[in-house]
């Protein structure tokens, strides 16, 4: 009888097993990768990488749960009106949009079947990820699903705080108060730091004069609940991963 053991995976993340990890692993065993991407813009009293830590910890929650290896983060995005508050980054998109096709043409040709987009970050970079997820899929024959991973769970914001959220807003600062409260200063706060976007056609402005952005007039000022936010933070992932789970299963159902 054979006395050898069967290998078991020490960790999820990419960048932490070496080559002959990997070809063991995938994609035999696995053949899901989930992509965080985000960028570094102002978040209110929660950090300037919100965008980056939200889809970072929600890749490695959900990981088990859907069999996947976690890529490393894309970090920098097409931020826009926020980009001239301190410490934050746009990248020019035609640059942005080439970076991340290679990466995920980088990870298809690594042999992963199922490529899982986790977006943190709104505005033109949700736009550009759809159509790169059409580009990229057609030439390499993977299967690309992009995740706007706040805006699919806006009915968990109205079921865990009882009104809509907003950029920075209730349900972005519950998400990292839940990942680390340390994260998040709640003694700088105050509420004239939040607008209600506006609503098309009647004003903008660059720099966009407040951090913290309400999807609706009077919802969504953080209240720095930690009880709600680990339920907000159970109950999107639970959702994320139910979605990611499901597409798989139709996606091999239709033999795409």
């Amino acid at each position: 009888m054979s006395t050898a053991k069967k290998s078991a995976l020490r960790t999820r993340d990419m960048e932490c097993i070496n080559w002959i990890e990997f070809r063991e692993w995938v994609p035999a065993k696995i053949d899901t990768v989930l992509l965080p991407l985000g960028t570094l813009e102002p978040h209110g009293v929660a950090p300037n990488g919100t965008d980056i830590l939200a889809p970072v910890a929600m890749a490695r929650e959900i990981a088990p749960r859907v069999n996947a290896m976690v890529a490393p983060a894309v970090p920098y995005g097409f931020t826009g009106m926020l980009d001239a508050y301190p410490g934050s980054f746009t990248i020019p998109e035609e640059a942005f949009r080439s970076y991340v096709r290679a990466v995920l043409t980088g990870l298809a040709k690594n042999k992963f079947k199922n490529i899982i987009l986790l977006n943190g970050h709104g505005g033109g970079q949700t736009a550009i990820l759809g159509a790169l997820a059409q580009e990229v899929g057609r030439d390499t024959g993977a299967r690309i699903l992009v995740v706007n991973w706040w805006s699919y769970c806006s009915d968990v914001t109205l079921e865990v705080f009882g009104e809509d959220g907003g950029h920075a807003a209730e349900n972005e600062t519950a998400y990292i108060l839940a990942i680390d409260p340390a994260l998040v200063q709640k003694a700088h706060y105050k509420s004239e730091m939040a607008t209600a976007i506006p609503p098309p056609n009647t004003w903008s402005a660059y720099p966009f004069p407040s951090t913290i952005m309400l999807y609706k007039e009077g919802q969504g000022y953080p209240k720095f609940d930690p009880v709600k936010a680990k339920t907000y933070f159970s109950k999107v992932n639970d959702k994320i991963a139910r979605l990611i789970r499901e597409t798989i299963k139709k996606w091999d159902m239709t033999g795409v």
